[in-house]
């Protein structure tokens, strides 16, 4: 069979004897099993390493195909004697072209004058958001619990921002109604829009098995934080007649089959609490929209998966679309963020490749 590289598909890799027991190899060391790779079968395997954010190593791509080359070698794809016949692994020559990586582009002023605050800055689509934020020209208050992660966005920012932007770290709980103050506070006065992106993940646990301390905790993360954010600034908004929301929702606020019971009731409230704002505020000249992703390499992980619940929602993965870079959200959280979304108002923009067409 053909050498495995990295211009190779997760499918490809998969579909090859050797290609399999090296990927199943690789995964047992850290606990997992190939059914984890649903989202990323399309990916080449050199794409994945980008997309994994140094949880896969170039280092163990290229292990990876090394190691197939020395099974290949030793003729461990050998077929068995009186075995059907295997169907070699397309080449890269063979392969439908892969679309052309997307490239950021930025908007130069975007959002110059203007006050915005992001929660959950310090990683994912915060910090995508976030920079692409200030480096339209917007002064960012960037909140996240991860002061670490918020020093690391404003240093890399550093020098290299227009007149007028900055990135104003906000070390803060948003459940927590003095941290929500603080906030404000920081802020300065007019707060022109807000992107309530902070949220945590469940055990992907079915009703039958969720703990109410996990409910609670992502009911109090992804629900309560993001109201009593846009209790604290819609105020003012309505002082100015102008303001714009934009509250991440999910996948899993448009389906059943995406997650675990508490993530995807709780996603499903940031939805209707989303709709609910819009038409109050409709005439106001504050607008309330939403985004919903499908896979995207944030590097947020649940702990303690439940088995059962994650078996059933990767029997739902094969129509799952290819996962999406931070920096791709972040491009559709600004677009509603910005003036450029004037007529929309109470919309749910699934920004996820297409899974929600399925």
């Amino acid at each position: 069979m053909a050498d495995l590289t990295l211009n190779n598909t997760v499918a490809e890799w998969l579909a090859d004897p050797v290609g399999e027991r090296v990927f199943s190899d690789m995964l047992a060391e850290a606990g997992a099993t190939t059914k984890s790779l649903a989202p990323a079968k399309r990916l080449k395997l050199g794409k994945l390493v980008k997309l994994s954010r140094g949880k896969f190593s170039a280092e163990a791509a290229d292990a990876m195909v090394a190691r197939a080359a020395e099974l290949k070698a030793a003729g461990a794809d050998a077929p068995v004697e009186g075995a059907p016949a295997e169907t070699t692994a397309p080449t890269e020559q063979d392969a439908a072209p892969e679309p052309a990586d997307w490239d950021e582009q930025i908007t130069p002023g975007r959002f110059a004058g203007q006050t915005v605050v992001v929660t959950g800055a310090a990683s994912g689509i915060g910090r995508a958001t976030a920079s692409r934020v200030a480096r339209e020209g917007g002064r960012v208050v960037a909140v996240d619990m991860t002061e670490g992660g918020l020093d690391d966005l404003a240093a890399e920012l550093g020098g290299s921002l227009p007149d007028g932007a900055a990135v104003v770290p906000v070390t803060a709980d948003i459940t927590d109604d003095a941290a929500v103050a603080r906030i404000v506070e920081a802020a300065g006065g007019r707060i022109h829009a807000l992107a309530n992106v902070a949220g945590i993940m469940d055990r992907f646990a079915p009703v039958h098995t969720v703990d109410d301390a996990t409910w609670d905790k992502v009911f109090a993360v992804n629900v309560t934080g993001t109201m009593k954010l846009m209790r604290a600034v819609v105020p003012g908004m309505l002082a100015a007649a102008e303001g714009r929301i934009v509250n991440v929702a999910s996948e899993a606020g448009l389906r059943g089959s995406a997650s675990g019971a508490a993530y995807t009731a709780s996603k499903h409230a940031v939805v209707g609490l989303t709709k609910n704002a819009a038409f109050m505020y409709t005439g106001t000249g504050v607008r309330v929209n939403a985004v919903a992703p499908g896979g995207v390499a944030t590097g947020m992980s649940p702990q303690d998966v439940d088995e059962f619940g994650m078996g059933r929602v990767q029997s739902a993965m094969g129509i799952m679309a290819d996962i999406a870079m931070p920096e791709q959200l972040a491009a559709s959280i600004t677009f509603l963020l910005s003036a450029d979304s004037t007529n929309v108002n109470g919309q749910v923009l699934a920004s996820d490749g297409g899974w929600s067409a399925a």
